[in-house]
């Protein structure tokens, strides 16, 4: 198998398999098997997902999922990120605002239907190794990264302390967003995030201490 290259929709080249003697594979069926996934994820979760139910949705056989990918766990992940807008972190002058930004990005049209993908995938996370790794390698720690640029531009602009765990903090957004989603059966809202930045990430970062809060009580003795 070789490779070429292809320009996506959005401009970026990306490599694509080419068969000997010069046919491209159909990047129409790439979709329709992306979107077999993702459908048979979202009803039957990762675990009673099979490549032949896929195949069959998809009208294909399964020897075309395995010219495109190594396996179950490499096409699900794929088809989970094919499905959502790439994020670009945007500078927005504030660190709230690129939050936000960034959040209205990462939203997919059908927010039930990525809840239920992510519970789909839920029970399976912590005991398949490939599905962990292919998650956390194409996933999970681009979506860090990303964030802790967004930090890192909130200590160069002097919004932040330069001695603030970026990456600690960093992880407290996406940890909330997965709890809305896997033990509460929600998908997180604009409101939902903004709640979380403004309330739990804004003071963290800026400082705002237990003992530098209001106190809501009287001092004992006071009158």
């Amino acid at each position: 198998m070789k490779e070429a290259t292809t320009l996506a929709a959005d401009g970026r080249a990306v490599a694509t398999e080419r068969p000997a003697g010069g046919r491209h594979l159909d990047a129409t069926r790439d979709d329709a098997l992306r979107e077999a996934a993702l459908e048979l994820l979202a009803e039957h979760g990762y675990d009673r997902l099979t490549l032949e139910a896929v195949a069959a949705r998809a009208g294909a056989g399964k020897a075309t999922i395995y010219r495109r990918w190594s396996g179950k766990a490499e096409l699900v992940v794929d088809a989970i990120m094919c499905a959502k807008e790439h994020p670009v972190p945007s500078d927005t002058g504030s660190l709230r605002g690129d939050l936000r930004e960034l959040s209205r990005q990462s939203m997919g049209p059908q927010p039930r239907l990525d809840s239920e993908i992510m519970l789909g995938l839920a029970s399976s996370l912590p005991h398949d190794t490939e599905l962990r790794e292919a998650f956390d390698e194409r996933l999970v720690r681009p979506q860090s990264e990303t964030l802790q640029l967004i930090f890192r531009r909130a200590v160069e602009r002097g919004e932040i302390s330069p001695s603030a765990n970026v990456e600690l903090i960093a992880s407290v957004l996406p940890a909330l967003i997965f709890h809305q989603i896997l033990l509460l059966g929600r998908a997180p809202d604009q409101e939902f995030i903004d709640t979380v930045v403004d309330e739990i990430i804004l003071p963290l970062v800026l400082g705002v201490t237990h003992s530098s809060l209001p106190s809501t009580t009287s001092p004992e003795g006071a009158s």
